[in-house]
């Protein structure tokens, strides 16, 4: 019987999806599922919800609850990640404190000041995994779910265990674009390639024909326009459609939420899920809405189709050998040219009997690497302050996050960087209550005089030029 460990069952919506999925793949009904989580408060709930399912469905599955991390990876097969350190309480301080500065997030785990400080708090969180893994379960594979996902699976890059890091954004664009060119989705012909949550399409074609002139010809509908004004925006001017939703994808730019006259213009309509704080909101009513209920308890017995999840298709390929071709974050190890060996890219990834192989894309478009590129610098930074824990890396990290940097001056960062460090400390042992160096304001009086500079008589042209612009 194979061994899949979930380590943050605790989020039980999708833990449930996942395990359903799982249930409902005919090679798999013979696993066993090990929930892990903190407490037993959720995974008690998921367990009991997937015994019924199992007893109605007559599977063969085995589901078994442990607050013990390493009891629950010991001989796994494979492990599932989707924990979120600190909860909403972190993500709330992830949210309010940037939004006190001016820094407008609607989504907030994926870049910037709420997407590093997430990242600070889960890299060391997954690379205790890891390690676990290395020495529990060598040959398992890891399929993480955790945001932000770049970083996490960056991190993970460096270390030795099998992984790759899946998202939904890819199918759930489809489905959009779908709509959009009155095609199914399954017909449609698809290279998707970048970084996670800004990957591109860099084809579209159904039956040979190109599917782009098509999406453009609808953009510039306003009935359509008005549904993705974001990423339509990103289009017209970049030429390729991306993977992420308006929320998302103008938080990792600088143009759509540096001011209000831009957050109105394309963001700030509760319908279309780009408003300040949209996610933020939308966890913090469901975690008060099913605090004390059992959301499971009333949830059908029967095996629905599965979902649009990669998971399980993932795990049977590997098991069974059919191919399953999906989007995948790995590092990037030459799988796009034009970006960082060392980064995680997300692109074509297959899975067979013998493991994920990436598949070599090439070169994205040099504008669409060239906007990776800017949130790339970023998760560098990122992943390299939550190894260290030095508070400076912090500061440059989101001194360079492209909504953050047309918002604020550098000392407004370092102040805010230091007032979330101060209020993460429990969730952020590897800083030991170190902060950002203070740099205290230098006060210029009116009449100050100018101190004096020697000057390299080679450089004097260049002083004299300076008065005479003056």
């Amino acid at each position: 019987m194979r061994r899949i460990a979930i380590i943050g069952a605790g989020s039980i919506v999708f833990c449930k999806t996942l395990i359903l999925d799982i249930m409902a793949t005919k090679d798999l009904e013979e696993t066993e599922f090990v929930l892990m989580a903190p407490s037993t408060s959720k995974t008690s709930q998921v367990q009991a919800f997937a015994e019924k399912v199992i007893a109605h469905n007559g599977l063969k599955s085995k589901v078994t609850v442990t607050t013990d991390r390493r009891e629950a990876l010991k001989g796994a097969s494979y492990v599932i990640t989707s924990f979120q350190v600190g909860g909403v309480s972190a993500f709330e301080i992830d949210y309010k404190i940037p939004l006190q500065y001016g820094v407008d997030q609607c989504i907030g785990d994926t870049l910037g000041p709420g997407g590093v400080f997430r990242a600070l708090r889960s890299i060391p969180v997954i690379l205790d995994v890891a390690r676990d893994m290395e020495e529990l379960c060598p040959t398992a594979t890891l399929l993480n779910y955790v945001n932000p996902m770049a970083m996490i699976c960056w991190a993970l890059g460096e270390t030795k265990i099998n992984y790759v890091g899946l998202c939904h954004g890819v199918q759930t664009t489809l489905d959009l674009i779908s709509g959009y060119v009155g095609i199914p989705k399954q017909e449609i012909d698809y290279v998707s390639a970048g970084i996670n949550h800004m990957g591109w399409f860099t084809k579209l074609s159904h039956k040979g024909q190109d599917l782009y002139p098509l999406l453009r010809e609808k953009f510039e509908q306003p009935e359509f326009y008005v549904n993705e004004k974001v990423r339509g925006e990103v289009f017209r001017h970049f030429g390729y459609f991306m993977t992420e939703s308006t929320g998302h994808l103008s938080e990792y730019v600088p143009w759509f939420r540096k001011n209000q006259q831009a957050l109105d213009l394309y963001c700030d309509e509760p319908s279309f899920g780009g408003e300040t704080g949209a996610y933020y909101t939308w966890c913090n009513y469901v975690a008060d809405k099913y605090r004390e209920r059992d959301i499971l308890a009333d949830e059908s017995a029967d095996l629905p189709p599965r979902s649009v999840e990669y998971c399980a298709y993932i795990i049977e390929a590997l098991e069974t050998g059919r191919t399953f071709k999906f989007s995948g974050n790995l590092r990037n190890n030459g799988m796009i040219a034009n970006l960082p060996a060392e980064c995680c890219a997300e692109g074509p990834v297959f899975a067979d009997r013998n493991g994920l192989h990436r598949t070599i894309v090439g070169e994205i478009p040099p504008q669409c690497a060239a906007l990776n590129l800017t949130n790339i610098n970023v998760q560098r930074l990122a992943v390299l302050a939550a190894k260290s824990g030095d508070p400076e890396t912090v500061v440059q990290a989101i001194a360079l996050d492209p909504l953050t940097s047309s918002v604020l001056t550098l000392k407004q960062i370092r102040d805010m960087v230091t007032e979330m460090l101060a209020a993460q400390q429990q969730w952020l042992p590897q800083f030991e209550g170190r902060l950002p160096r203070p740099t205290p304001t230098v006060p210029i009086p009116a009449n100050i005089k100018r101190a004096e500079v020697p000057i390299d008589p080679a450089l004097a042209v260049f002083s004299r030029f300076g008065e005479l612009a003056t």
